[in-house]
């Protein structure tokens, strides 16, 4: 004890006033540190989300909606697609998920040439899930604004015996619900980029809107810390990558549903009331 109060008085006179001191999060400039994660709380009812958030400006990257994000081809799609409108980052930073390796490998390939000193290997940061802070922390806002809702109604369902968690039923629930689902999705990744973030006391990255702090960081004291990206080289990565799942997960139910869809005459959903009375009615002629 006596020696950590010669070496660190500071440490001691914290830890004994018993204060949290909260770590800063630091970054130069957008597209610098990509952080990318999976949502999993809507999973038992077939629901998988995976999500993208650019560490400087808060802008989400992607935020994407199907049958798994735990499928390694289907988290590298959403990474090519959003790399060729927006460019390569310098480093990405994930937990330690399967889901994440071919992402990872790619993105550690498009950094090979490079010269920096996060190029090649070095670009990419695996980590646990907790200390993935930008994502973890951004996932909390999305469930009290968007997610809580249809945690509610799903649950709802099943209260009411129209849902019981197997394969048959949560591939009709994304079948019916998972359009309406990722417009929403959508929307909600629109105006959160659009919104203004108020400055923060311990953070040393700016306050604006997200979207304007990402196109526009010279304005905030920032740069573009991100590498152009030759679009045929990811084209030779899209075409290696496997082929994804069909909407709800399971062709042949798929097909099935759509056959039952016809029949009945059902028009698809514009709202969630409407998808709600499709999913009874479909299960009701599909015996489930």
């Amino acid at each position: 004890m006596q020696a950590l109060r010669l070496l660190n008085p500071t440490g001691v006179s914290l830890r004994h006033r018993r204060r949290f001191v909260r770590r800063s999060y630091c970054a130069a400039g957008p597209n610098q540190v990509w952080h990318v994660d999976g949502y999993d709380q809507l999973k038992p009812f077939g629901i998988a989300i995976s999500g993208c958030i650019d560490g400087y400006s808060r802008r989400v990257m992607w935020l994407s909606s199907g049958s798994t994000n735990n499928d390694p081809a289907v988290i590298a799609h959403h990474y090519l697609q959003c790399v060729s409108s927006c460019g390569l980052p310098a480093r990405l930073r994930t937990d330690c998920g399967t889901e994440n390796g071919d992402m990872a490998a790619i993105h550690c390939s498009l950094r090979e040439d490079h010269t920096d000193e996060f190029a090649g290997s070095l670009s990419h940061m695996y980590g646990t899930s907790t200390a993935n802070q930008r994502i973890e922390s951004w996932w909390s806002f999305f469930r009290k604004q968007r997610t809580q809702f249809w945690m509610d109604l799903f649950s709802d369902l099943r209260e009411r015996h129209y849902f019981n968690g197997t394969h048959e039923h949560k591939c009709l629930v994304r079948y019916v619900f998972l359009g309406i689902f990722q417009k929403e999705l959508d929307e909600h990744r629109e105006l959160w980029n659009n919104h203004t973030i108020r400055p923060v006391r311990q953070s040393l990255c700016p306050s604006g809107k997200p979207e304007t702090m990402y196109h526009l960081p010279h304005r905030f004291g920032g740069r573009d810390c991100g590498f152009p990206v030759d679009p045929q080289v990811l084209q030779e990565f899209k075409d290696l990558l496997p082929p994804t799942n069909s909407l709800c997960g399971d062709a042949n139910l798929q097909a099935y549903f759509a056959n039952l869809e016809r029949q009945s005459q059902l028009a698809p959903p514009i709202n969630w009331p409407a998808a709600v009375d499709n999913y009874i009615r479909l299960k009701e002629m599909a015996g489930l």
